[in-house]
């Protein structure tokens, strides 16, 4: 079994100049740009914490700088754990060397031998574990099949493409099956076309391999297409873990919301208002009743009254007529993305998007009538807005 389980792990580097002036006991920590400083040092990653079972894909997300490498970069022994603990397979890791801790990495930049043949860099990890050289040819030819690389075995990594050494590096990993396979950006340098080519190839391989997957990425759209679960980092601190779906539909707070999902979401200043037990929205003179779920949860939270962030995704809005609750926007921007429309309105100074389907632009508002410079309506039903705290940009129904 090959679960992995984080529990309270945080990475610090201490500090490189000693502290000028200490801080008083009790005094919170100080903040530098997006950073966190200790009297210890540097917060690279705090309090996390994760169970990732047997066989699952889980992907770590999130901006440059996150700490999402740093935590995997720890669970490959790259990287000391300053505190918390790391087990693998029920056992501690934390102060394992790496090459016994029966992990394999894929990297960004491949990291192949150049002198080697494609051949000798599949081969290379079971030479060291001086594996037979019948069972290493079994196990390379199979890496090769699988990712359907066969035709390059005798080829010098210098004749193959970037998504030919990928393949190659991740062949590398696979042949000493090993019980967790750490990836960390392993297609960022490769164009989009070869992305995506390369995402699937990976949704595919985790079928036929017996591996526990841990992945890296700042882009969101790998994240959902290919985690079983996905982790949101920022700033050293996990901000949500869950299924693709429920991060998405079920953001916890503005950061999340935000990250996850392109277009991004659309922001309003709005007011949380109530009236006996109803809950109700305005915003721009137009009041928004919620659905039935949403008013249970604010019921049973007892949400007072407040001034409040209002979130929607841009595939949300809608343009059908509902009288007392239209909107009104200025086209900005249209931009044509083959099957959608996404037009950018300029309402009261702040940008908001609205993706229309492409087949619906003439057949519902006639031709010319979503050109730049049109007025346009729109309006939102209550069961697909987002209510954001202003205070704690914490969401206040999930």
């Amino acid at each position: 079994m090959a679960e992995v389980k984080l529990e309270h792990i945080e990475k610090i580097y201490p500090n490189s100049e000693p502290t000028k002036k200490r801080k008083k006991k009790g005094d919170a920590p100080e903040r530098k740009s997006n950073l966190k400083i200790t009297d210890q040092g540097v917060v690279a990653v705090e309090d996390f914490n994760l169970d990732v079972a047997d066989r699952e894909f889980v992907v770590l997300v999130g901006p440059s700088g996150c700490g999402k490498s740093t935590t995997l970069r720890m669970v490959a022994g790259l990287e000391s754990i300053t505190n918390g603990t790391l087990t693998i397979g029920g056992e501690v890791m934390n102060d394992v060397a790496p090459k016994d801790r029966d992990i394999a990495m894929v990297f960004q930049n491949y990291a192949l031998y150049p002198h080697m043949t494609v051949r000798d860099n599949l081969a290379f990890p079971l030479k060291l574990r001086k594996v037979p050289q019948a069972e290493i040819d079994q196990k390379v030819d199979e890496a090769a099949e699988i990712l359907g690389i066969t035709e390059y075995l005798d080829r010098r990594p210098k004749a193959l493409s970037g998504g030919q050494r990928q393949r190659v590096a991740i062949g590398r990993a696979i042949v000493r099956e090993p019980k967790v396979l750490l990836m960390d950006e392993p297609l960022s340098n490769l164009d989009a076309k070869l992305r995506n080519q390369m995402r699937a190839e990976i949704i595919k391989l985790r079928k036929r391999i017996n591996t526990t997957f841990m992945y890296v990425t700042h882009d969101q759209t790998e994240a959902m297409t290919l985690g079983d679960r996905i982790v949101i980092m920022k700033d050293g601190v996990v901000q949500q873990i869950g299924t693709p779906q429920d991060v998405y539909d079920h953001p916890h707070n503005i950061f999340v919301s935000g990250f996850i999902g392109v277009p991004q979401m659309n922001y309003f200043d709005a007011r949380l208002t109530k009236e006996g037990d109803d809950y109700k929205v305005e915003l721009d003179g137009v009041t928004v009743d919620l659905d039935g779920e949403k008013e249970r949860v604010l019921r049973e939270r007892n949400v007072e009254p407040q001034d409040i962030i209002l979130g929607c995704r841009p595939e949300h809005i809608s343009l059908d007529k509902v009288e007392g609750q239209m909107i009104t926007g200025l086209i900005d921007v249209s931009e044509m993305m083959g099957s959608e429309v996404h037009l950018h309105l300029d309402v009261d100074g702040k940008d908001v998007i609205v993706i229309v389907p492409s087949a619906d632009v003439n057949r519902k508002h006639g031709a010319g009538s979503l050109d730049v410079g049109q007025h346009l309506d729109f309006t939102f039903t209550g069961d697909v807005l987002h209510l954001f705290s202003k205070v704690t940009e914490e969401n206040l129904v999930y």
